[in-house]
């Protein structure tokens, strides 16, 4: 199937950012950047993203003059984590809720369509190429980013980018990536992953699995690679589709892998069978170090490229807030409504994914009831979809009255329309992994909650009435008395 023509979708702008520099300069002429300079590598950079984003609105943050390195290298954190910044990167209409990125994202994809990159022969990240004996990624302030960890992590907001031998798709999901050295790094992806599965192919075959990691690109590729894509679903492709052309690649000089030709920097690679180093701790985002330090391949890395005064990209997972779990909330939200509704659930009014889950762990979804069972059907479509299967632990379903991203009209409702003997279930045995801090080492499954907190749907008749006022009083008896409530 041809890939289809490109279409506008940019609404602020009339075209995507080209790459990441002109990003930051429309976040910036947003009000949606912080410069920073003088903030070490080690542990200053983690606790400043940490203590930024606590703060409502809390900006991108852009470190600079990072002692001991050149002065035109930097880091920058939370590219995506705010309403308008994801907004920007989306192309989608300023919003004034955050269910209204939700909604643009749904709405996106009923004529989304993937559209697959393309191979040009040069670009910026080719501006500096370091071969074999020269490669040192300590070239780059690699964040040390918190107390317990086990090394300095290069891959946070990173794309691990590998091909499927068998499949031939080109797989770029987000794993962490520890620097061992100026020449070996370690990966950790967790099991059923992507990048997982396609390593482990490789591995089987006898064979060395080439990779490349970016760390430093398009904020979209970020929230491409952070999110479960159905297997063979390139984030290239996916990330296309949302930008309405395709983004360009070259190919690498060793093993011919496909590089964003506007990252800024990009390590080339590749991981031998055995070959193992001790990974870890790494504070997660579930906000433990529930992962531990365990035996992971080693990356061996043979090339670098990157451009002049590049720009080093970083995720602080932590606990929740951190620099990137709004906008995984957002995304993991869409993405949840879409697939819902794809299979045929109907009535969907909302979907939210609360940061005090990381994001998956405790996700609500609001409907408007059609008929007996409906909220039942739409919860357990929910919890067990490909975007909200992952380390999941509570699935919500409320009524359409209920603000989902709402957390105290959430627990109103748990409290007032769920009878925990009749209206709560168990699953059993769904998709986990190590981060999961509540379940043993070496088990990689989990139960989920789903909790129906609806009113029940032979009692819509006749449940008791909700004691406010109505919209229109209430709007008429506040435009009276506006002066006044306008001093609060």
């Amino acid at each position: 199937m041809n890939d289809p023509a490109p279409i506008k979708i940019w609404n602020e702008y009339d075209r995507p950012h080209r790459d990441l520099r002109e990003f930051l300069s429309r976040i910036e002429r947003a009000g949606e950047l912080l410069r920073v300079p003088g903030a070490h590598w080690n542990l200053e950079m983690g606790t400043l993203a940490e203590s930024v984003n606590e703060r409502p609105d809390a900006p991108a943050v852009l470190f600079e003059d990072v002692p001991e390195y050149p002065r035109g290298f930097r880091v920058l954190s939370g590219s995506t984590n705010s309403m308008r910044r994801l907004a920007i990167t989306l192309g989608f209409p300023v919003p004034g809720h955050p269910l209204d990125v939700v909604r643009a994202y749904r709405d996106r994809m009923k004529t989304h369509r993937p559209i697959s990159p393309r191979v040009v022969g040069d670009g910026p990240v080719r501006e500096n190429i370091v071969r074999d004996g020269e490669v040192d990624v300590l070239k780059f302030p690699v964040p040390f980013l918190h107390e317990l960890d086990g090394g300095r992590y290069i891959g946070t907001d990173d794309l691990v980018i590998m091909r499927d031998p068998e499949e031939d798709w080109i797989n770029c999901g987000t794993y962490r990536v520890m620097v061992h050295d100026a020449k070996r790094l370690g990966v950790w992806m967790s099991p059923g992953k992507h990048g997982r599965q396609i390593r482990e192919k490789y591995f089987k075959q006898g064979k060395t699995c080439p990779v490349l990691v970016s760390c430093g690109h398009d904020p979209l590729l970020f929230l491409a690679g952070g999110n479960e894509l159905r297997f063979g679903l390139s984030e290239y492709d996916y990330a296309g589709g949302h930008r309405g052309e395709p983004f360009e690649v070259i190919e690498s000089e060793l093993h011919g892998l496909p590089l964003p030709a506007q990252a800024e920097i990009v390590l080339e690679g590749e991981m031998v069978p055995g070959d193992v180093a001790p990974e870890g701790p790494f504070g997660e985002f579930t906000g433990y170090y529930a992962g531990g330090r365990s035996e992971q391949p080693v990356i061996r890395v043979q090339r670098i490229y990157h451009r002049n005064d590049p720009i080093l990209t970083m995720a602080t997972p932590m606990r929740p807030p951190s620099d990137f779990s709004y906008s995984k909330c957002v995304m993991k939200a869409g993405m949840i409504w879409d697939e819902v509704e794809r299979a045929g659930v109907g009535g969907v009014k909302g979907v939210w994914c609360h940061e005090a889950g990381g994001a998956r762990m405790f996700n609500v979804i609001a409907i408007k009831q059609a008929y007996a069972g409906h909220a039942k059907q739409a919860a357990l479509a929910a919890a067990s979809c490909q975007s909200g299967s992952y380390l999941g632990r509570f699935i919500v379903v409320v009524d359409d009255d209920i603000d989902p991203t709402n957390l105290f009209e959430v627990l109103w409702a748990m409290c007032t329309r769920c009878d925990p003997a009749e209206d709560i279930d168990i699953i059993r045995k769904m998709w986990s992994g190590p981060l999961d801090p509540r379940i043993p080492r070496g088990v990689t499954w989990n139960s989920r909650a789903v909790i129906d907190a609806c009113r029940p749907f032979e009692m819509l008749a006749d449940f008791p009435p909700v004691a406010r006022a109505s919209p229109e009083l209430r709007a008429k008896v506040e435009a009276k008395f506006r002066d006044i409530l306008s001093k609060l």
